[in-house]
């Protein structure tokens, strides 16, 4: 059965469907395997890793299909047409997010984007065929390396930034893109409560009023902080 989703788009929601599936078929091993690391003095998150590098190269990585329909929803109500994604993965997220900057485009004109960051290469292959197999290509541009580095220049005034990828890496990432934001811009990041210390230093930012965001946390599934670039 495929998916139902926010989008309207059998084609994107039947690529969807089949991500969804291998995700499925994955959850076990990961939830072991980050279980475990929670048992030793090693934190989860670290990117310097190697055999987190290695276990993951494979795994779906990837934000929940409800957020998923909340990013969209976003991305349609403020008319987002340049978005920013850290941790593009397989490109489910980045399907719902390309299929938002179609239809604004398509609505309200103008053109659009969606800048994927992947550090793992052989996974940004497979997540251009999935985007290219949504029929949502031409909307996607998915760079390759440390994001730190293939984000300082996003094109233009960023509408919308997606963080959902290595935790030790959100702040830095963040601070590179943050002067890219327009007024009025959102940003997500995902499983803010869940690893509510590792997140700290991004928290304890766009939660401070005096840096010039208002943000909100969502109590879903690791919890969702939900910021509002002011000025």
């Amino acid at each position: 059965m495929t998916m139902k989703t926010v989008l309207c788009d059998p084609r994107a929601d039947a690529v969807l469907t089949r991500l969804d599936e291998e995700a499925r078929r994955q959850s076990a091993e990961m939830r072991r395997y980050y279980d475990a690391k929670k048992q030793s003095a090693r934190r989860t998150t670290d990117p310097g890793s190697a055999a987190d590098m290695a276990f993951v190269r494979d795994k779906f990585v990837a934000l929940d299909p409800e957020k998923c329909d909340l990013c969209y929803m976003l991305c349609r109500s403020i008319k987002a047409r340049r978005v920013v994604e850290f941790g593009t993965s397989f490109g489910v997220s980045t399907i719902y997010l390309a299929a938002a900057v179609r239809d604004n485009v398509r609505d309200f004109g103008g053109e659009g984007v969606v800048i994927g960051t992947e550090i793992e290469p052989t996974k940004a292959v497979v997540a251009n065929a999935n985007i290219a197999d949504a029929g949502l290509g031409q909307f996607v541009d998915v760079r390759i390396g440390d994001a730190r580095e293939t984000l300082t220049n996003a094109g233009g005034s960023v509408d919308f930034l997606l963080l959902d990828s290595w935790i030790p890496l959100v702040r830095p990432v963040f601070d590179v893109v943050a002067t890219q934001l327009c007024p009025g811009a959102i940003v997500v990041c995902d499983n803010v409560q869940i690893y509510e210390q590792e997140y700290a230093d991004y928290t304890s930012f766009v939660r401070n009023p005096k840096n010039g965001f208002r943000s909100v946390l969502l109590s879903h599934e690791g919890g969702l902080e939900i910021s509002v670039k002011l000025d």
